[in-house]
């Protein structure tokens, strides 16, 4: 059997992708979470703002006001990215090399690196 130079890339699962409904639905959980979050803040600020606690409104109404975007920000975000940061496969730089067998019997016995046309002469 010859190999013919190029082997057929081997998928690892550390680096697939999650699919296509997993992501949906995590982003669809991640968003329902902020706008809870969002709910609990107006709330909070609307009980401040009855018991007249002045400038302590403005911490959970901020909340309640940007938490929003974030929110549809992330969750159209889309998929993750391609290149992530975690396990990376190898891949080694090496160039081809050449078999000449031992460096003694390939160039006559004198130790020298075997010539090759062009190697040397201009």
């Amino acid at each position: 059997m010859s190999h013919s130079g190029r082997r057929p890339p081997v998928h690892m699962v550390t680096q697939a992708h999650r699919s296509l409904s997993d992501d949906i639905a995590y982003r669809q959980r991640r968003y329902l979470l902020m706008m809870g979050i969002r709910a609990v803040c107006f709330v909070i600020a609307v009980v401040l703002f009855v018991n007249h606690l002045g400038w302590l409104v403005a911490i959970p109404a901020v909340g309640a006001i940007f938490i929003p975007y974030f929110a549809v920000v992330f969750a159209n975000g889309g998929r993750e990215p391609d290149n992530t940061r975690g396990f990376m496969e190898y891949h080694p730089n090496v160039p081809a090399t050449r078999d000449y067998g031992t460096s003694s019997e390939a160039n006559g016995g004198n130790g020298h690196r075997p010539v090759t046309p062009g190697s040397g002469d201009n």
